[in-house]
């Protein structure tokens, strides 16, 4: 290859230099068996030809060049908007900066901070009002705090998830898990007080916040590019495809727990799951009046 492209693309007796496209989907792959292999010449792709010529099955690698989407900087002119990306604990909110920072390659900041999380977000430290950050976390749920805030990213994860996930976490930190005597000592009086903070949570941004775009984790997860649009566009960057296939090829950033150590059994009793049932159907009242679709259908009680 001899021009700096993303993607090399091989088929016998051809390697492609080229682009990113919807012809190389890393969601579409195939057994490695029914990908040719071995020596070929290389070309680089013009822009009349973007793709080997013929149709089938190609071993498409990532170039240095993808790699460099993987670096990130404060904006380059402070803005005068502020935006928060919010979230009831748990939900999934490093994971989404970690998203947000990749396809943007801007800096996400924290209305708080956690010297854990420093080293992967550079825009832990900075203040949260400075303007340099694309969107600020938060967990906040007060009118007052709600109102600092010209716009919000609302990230919305099930309950039963969430509150799995920051139990864990004010345990075991971001990546370990609660231990069997946390669970039996711990959880239930989590749960009384945690579970109303994820509907109130909800609420009081869709009651006060000023101008929202409302994100489903299990929505990122299923359709992680249009979700990521959605996302650049309420924050109104531009953003490459080349910036696309890198958050999609870096997706995990390490910030997912192992699954192996979840309980072995059904933490949330029929008391729990009456409770947390009825907030998800207040939750979801409280989005389509909002003219919102409501919660996933996986959400809702059956």
């Amino acid at each position: 290859c001899f021009q700096e492209l993303p993607l090399a693309v091989l088929k016998r007796p051809h390697c492609f230099c080229t682009w990113t496209s919807s012809l190389f989907d890393i969601n579409q792959q195939s057994d490695e068996q029914r990908c040719a292999d071995g020596g070929a010449p290389n070309r680089t792709a013009t822009p009349a030809s973007t793709a080997p010529p013929e149709s089938g099955h190609y071993q498409v690698y990532h170039t240095p060049v993808l790699s460099r989407c993987k670096e990130r900087m404060f904006l380059p002119q402070r803005s005068s908007s502020l935006v928060a990306l919010s979230s009831f604990p748990g939900a999934g909110n490093t994971w989404v900066r970690h998203l947000i920072e990749l396809v943007t390659g801007y800096y996400t900041g924290s209305f708080y901070f956690d010297g854990s999380l420093y080293n992967r977000f550079k825009g832990e430290k900075d203040y949260w009002k400075s303007g340099r950050s694309v969107c600020v976390k938060t967990h906040e749920s007060g009118q007052k705090e709600i109102e600092m805030f010209d716009s919000a990213i609302l990230l919305i994860r099930n309950p039963y998830r969430s509150l799995i996930a920051e139990f864990n976490r004010k345990c075991a930190g971001h990546l370990g898990h609660a231990t069997e005597a946390q669970w039996d000592s711990k959880w239930p009086e989590f749960v009384s007080s945690y579970a109303p903070w994820w509907a109130s949570h909800a609420l009081s941004w869709l009651k006060f916040g000023q101008r929202l775009l409302v994100v489903h984790y299990e929505e990122l997860q299923r359709a992680l590019l249009p979700q990521l649009r959605l996302v650049a566009a309420f924050l109104n960057v531009s953003i490459t495809e080349e910036r696309l296939l890198c958050a999609q090829s870096n997706q995990d950033g390490h910030f997912k727990r192992p699954g192996a150590q979840r309980p072995s059994f059904d933490p949330f009793t029929p008391d729990m799951r009456r409770m947390i049932d009825s907030f998800i159907l207040t939750v979801d009242q409280a989005l389509q009046s909002r003219n919102f679709s409501g919660l996933p259908q996986e959400y809702l009680p059956r």
